[in-house]
């Protein structure tokens, strides 16, 4: 009896090990799906700019106006020494190119339909400071019929006649994205 119970547990050891090669493994946890973000052209921008810009056709020719003579010594811009209305010549001198400094800032929204690829639609407005013919246009004399400088008639203006303090735009635009790549034309409004 002792040999067939010896015989048992063997039995039954060999088993159990034969057995524990068929238990499933543990199995690693699937691989987790991160998506590539898709990039979009959706979304609010704003920034700031500045530079120097200036005329390729500056003149240095004075520029000359005739003025005709009023309906009385009231409302006339040049007068004889009679108090008589007289037609005169105005003159304002162009001494120097019409160029300067430019600055400002500009903010848009645009909106993509189609992530990655798609059309694009926005609006953009910009102002800008600029710094144009702040020496252009200083000066001024006028000349009564017969010629001569009229007395008293020298002309000091600081902001010339020709000169530009500020500009802006306002735009629309239509386009078509790759990704990072947009094609566009873009129409609107400008002032200054």
């Amino acid at each position: 009896m002792k040999k067939l119970l010896s015989a048992f547990a063997a039995f039954t050891a060999l088993t159990a090990a034969a057995s524990a090669a068929d238990l499933p493994r543990r199995v690693a946890p699937p691989p987790v799906f991160t998506p590539v973000p898709v990039f979009t052209w959706t979304g609010f921008y704003a920034g700031f700019n500045a530079g120097y810009g200036f005329n390729t056709a500056d003149t240095r020719a004075p520029t000359v106006v005739g003025v005709p003579a009023g309906v009385n010594a009231a409302s006339s811009v040049f007068v004889t020494a009679a108090g008589v209305p007289t037609t005169g010549v105005l003159a304002f001198g162009n001494r120097n190119s019409n160029d300067g400094f430019v600055g400002g800032g500009q903010i848009g929204y645009n909106y993509q339909f189609t992530p990655g690829s798609g059309v694009v639609v926005g609006i953009e407005a910009d102002a800008q400071y600029v710094d144009f013919g702040r020496s252009r246009n200083r000066y001024a004399f006028a000349t009564a019929a017969g010629g001569g400088i009229v007395p008293g008639t020298l002309v000091f203006n600081p902001n010339g006649i020709s000169g530009l303090d500020y500009f802006g735009t306002v735009r629309g635009r239509l386009g078509y994205a790759w990704d990072r790549t947009l094609v566009y034309a873009t129409g609107g409004f400008a002032y200054g």
